[in-house]
Protein backbone atom coordinates (compact mmCIF):
# COMPACT_ATOMS: atom_id res chain seq x y z
CA UNK A 1 0.00 0.00 0.00
CA UNK A 2 1.47 3.06 -1.46
CA UNK A 3 -0.47 6.92 -1.38
CA UNK A 4 0.09 10.05 -2.88
CA UNK A 5 -1.35 12.77 -1.02
CA UNK A 6 -1.05 16.21 -3.47
CA UNK A 7 -1.89 19.74 -2.36
CA UNK A 8 -1.82 23.41 -3.26
CA UNK A 9 -4.03 23.46 -6.45
CA UNK A 10 -6.74 26.39 -7.11
CA UNK A 11 -8.19 29.43 -8.57
CA UNK A 12 -5.30 32.13 -9.74
CA UNK A 13 -5.49 35.25 -12.21
CA UNK A 14 -2.75 35.03 -14.82
CA UNK A 15 0.58 36.30 -13.26
CA UNK A 16 0.07 34.72 -10.05
CA UNK A 17 1.83 31.78 -8.18
CA UNK A 18 0.94 28.60 -6.98
CA UNK A 19 2.90 25.60 -5.01
CA UNK A 20 1.78 22.08 -5.57
CA UNK A 21 3.36 19.29 -2.87
CA UNK A 22 2.69 15.65 -3.19
CA UNK A 23 3.70 13.18 0.28
CA UNK A 24 4.27 9.80 -0.46
CA UNK A 25 3.63 7.36 2.30
CA UNK A 26 3.32 3.81 3.19
CA UNK A 27 5.95 0.52 2.75
CA UNK A 28 8.33 2.58 0.60
CA UNK A 29 11.99 1.14 0.57
CA UNK A 30 13.21 4.26 -2.05
CA UNK A 31 11.91 6.42 -4.26
CA UNK A 32 14.02 7.11 -7.59
CA UNK A 33 12.25 9.97 -9.57
CA UNK A 34 9.89 12.48 -8.90
CA UNK A 35 7.72 14.66 -10.67
CA UNK A 36 4.86 16.17 -12.44
CA UNK A 37 2.30 15.62 -15.41
CA UNK A 38 -0.44 17.78 -16.70
CA UNK A 39 -4.04 17.30 -18.92
CA UNK A 40 -5.47 20.69 -19.48
CA UNK A 41 -8.63 21.00 -21.64
CA UNK A 42 -8.64 18.59 -25.16
CA UNK A 43 -4.77 17.92 -24.85
CA UNK A 44 -2.72 15.13 -24.23
CA UNK A 45 -1.20 14.34 -20.87
CA UNK A 46 2.41 15.83 -20.69
CA UNK A 47 5.29 15.84 -18.19
CA UNK A 48 6.17 18.80 -16.57
CA UNK A 49 9.03 18.92 -14.28
CA UNK A 50 10.86 15.74 -13.52
CA UNK A 51 13.84 15.40 -10.71
CA UNK A 52 16.23 12.73 -10.04
CA UNK A 53 17.66 11.14 -7.15
CA UNK A 54 20.76 12.98 -8.39
CA UNK A 55 18.99 16.31 -8.11
CA UNK A 56 18.75 16.35 -12.16
CA UNK A 57 15.97 18.52 -13.35
CA UNK A 58 14.06 18.88 -16.40
CA UNK A 59 11.35 21.13 -17.64
CA UNK A 60 8.95 20.81 -20.74
CA UNK A 61 9.88 23.87 -22.70
CA UNK A 62 6.62 25.73 -21.96
CA UNK A 63 7.25 25.92 -18.18
CA UNK A 64 11.06 26.67 -18.70
CA UNK A 65 12.06 29.85 -16.30
CA UNK A 66 8.60 30.07 -14.76
CA UNK A 67 8.65 26.56 -12.49
CA UNK A 68 10.84 25.02 -10.35
CA UNK A 69 10.38 21.32 -9.14
CA UNK A 70 12.60 20.41 -6.04
CA UNK A 71 12.18 17.32 -3.69
CA UNK A 72 12.91 16.76 -0.09
CA UNK A 73 14.22 13.18 0.53
CA UNK A 74 13.20 13.10 4.35
CA UNK A 75 9.38 13.99 3.88
CA UNK A 76 9.20 11.60 0.72
CA UNK A 77 8.14 15.02 -0.75
CA UNK A 78 7.73 16.86 -4.28
CA UNK A 79 7.77 20.29 -4.66
CA UNK A 80 6.12 22.43 -8.02
CA UNK A 81 6.49 25.96 -7.55
CA UNK A 82 5.02 27.87 -10.04
CA UNK A 83 5.35 31.75 -11.07
CA UNK A 84 3.72 33.82 -13.47
CA UNK A 85 1.06 31.46 -14.35
CA UNK A 86 -0.27 31.54 -17.89
CA UNK A 87 -4.23 30.79 -18.83
CA UNK A 88 -2.48 27.81 -20.72
CA UNK A 89 -1.33 26.19 -17.77
CA UNK A 90 -4.66 25.27 -16.15
CA UNK A 91 -4.91 21.76 -15.95
CA UNK A 92 -5.23 18.78 -13.90
CA UNK A 93 -1.77 18.25 -12.64
CA UNK A 94 -0.57 14.76 -11.45
CA UNK A 95 2.10 13.76 -9.20
CA UNK A 96 4.09 10.85 -10.20
CA UNK A 97 6.77 8.50 -8.20
CA UNK A 98 8.88 6.30 -9.02
CA UNK A 99 9.77 3.72 -6.20
CA UNK A 100 10.28 0.58 -4.82
CA UNK A 101 8.44 -0.71 -2.39
CA UNK A 102 10.06 -2.54 0.57
CA UNK A 103 10.43 -5.95 -0.20
CA UNK A 104 10.35 -5.90 -3.45
CA UNK A 105 13.05 -5.73 -6.17
CA UNK A 106 11.34 -4.09 -9.08
CA UNK A 107 10.30 -0.09 -9.39
CA UNK A 108 7.17 0.97 -10.53
CA UNK A 109 5.27 4.03 -11.09
CA UNK A 110 2.53 5.78 -8.64
CA UNK A 111 -0.24 8.45 -9.41
CA UNK A 112 -1.45 10.79 -7.65
CA UNK A 113 -5.12 11.85 -8.16
CA UNK A 114 -4.54 14.84 -9.42
CA UNK A 115 -5.23 18.27 -8.27
CA UNK A 116 -7.19 21.39 -10.54
CA UNK A 117 -4.92 24.69 -11.12
CA UNK A 118 -6.81 27.07 -12.96
CA UNK A 119 -5.38 30.20 -14.22
CA UNK A 120 -8.09 32.58 -14.84
CA UNK A 121 -9.21 36.42 -14.40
Amino acid sequence: QVQLLESGGGLVQPGGSLRLSCTASGSIFSINAMGWARQGPGKERELVAGIMRSGETNYVDSVKGRFTISRDNAKNTVYLQMDRLKADDTAVYYCNVKLTRRGWLSERDYWGQGTQVTVSS
